[in-house]
């Protein structure tokens, strides 16, 4: 993340528990696509391209490296980055980095494998390769899952966590980052909040050259 936030032409990108984001505030569905259209035609796309949500009034674009030993952030993410901001400056869309923001929900369990079975099918989630105890959105909408191994079996309750991270503004360059998913935690429990809860951890994204 630091490596990434460091470099010159990212200030509209900012990395969270997916990827680097960055959000252009279009004002319309129409010119919407005509972002999307130009993002398309920037070369070496054919077997690399970002994650792009269009809506109505803003396009959000993410950059991320997936292979089966890594999931985090490369030297042509951060090429691929700097091209994007640049086309859209060129037709004068305006970026709001604050709006970015990630979501991740963290199921603790004793037995993992016998749990994770039944998540993966309902949500039609696959396994994150290089991290056996992730689930992911193969489609890249949906929160990621991580399942958060307990001590001991608990036949009373199960504890769901969900948890929202909104990265500053301006990022801030710490000889330690934080983890954008320390932010806020919600757990979907009865038990007082204390004890576990999500901790840094590989799923947020790393920095590889190549």
């Amino acid at each position: 993340m630091r490596q990434f936030h460091e470099s010159d032409g990212v200030e509209d990108w900012r990395v969270v528990g997916e990827g680097a984001c960055a959000y252009f505030r279009t004002g319309s569905f129409a010119a919407g696509a005509r972002l999307v259209n130009a993002i398309s035609e920037l070369a070496g796309l054919d077997d690399y391209h970002p994650d792009i949500d269009l809506r109505y009034d803003g396009v959000i674009v993410r950059l991320i490296t997936v292979a089966p030993d890594y999931y985090g952030l490369s030297e042509r993410d951060l090429e691929l980055a700097r091209q994007i901001s640049a086309t859209a400056r060129t037709l004068g869309v305006p970026v709001e980095p604050a709006v970015v923001q990630t979501v991740l929900v963290t199921i603790d369990a004793f037995d993992i494998p016998k749990v994770k079975p039944f998540w993966r099918a309902v949500l039609g989630y696959q396994d994150r390769e290089d991290s056996p105890e992730d689930l992911v959105d193969p489609r890249g909408r949906g929160a990621s899952i991580w399942f958060q191994k307990i001590d001991a079996p608990d036949p009373e309750i199960n504890r769901i966590h969900s948890t929202s991270g909104c990265p500053p503004t301006r990022p801030r360059l710490e000889s330690k980052p934080r983890s954008p998913r320390a932010a806020t935690s919600s757990p979907t429990s009865t038990r007082p909040p204390g004890g576990r809860w999500p901790t840094r951890r590989a799923t947020s994204p790393t920095w590889r050259r190549r």
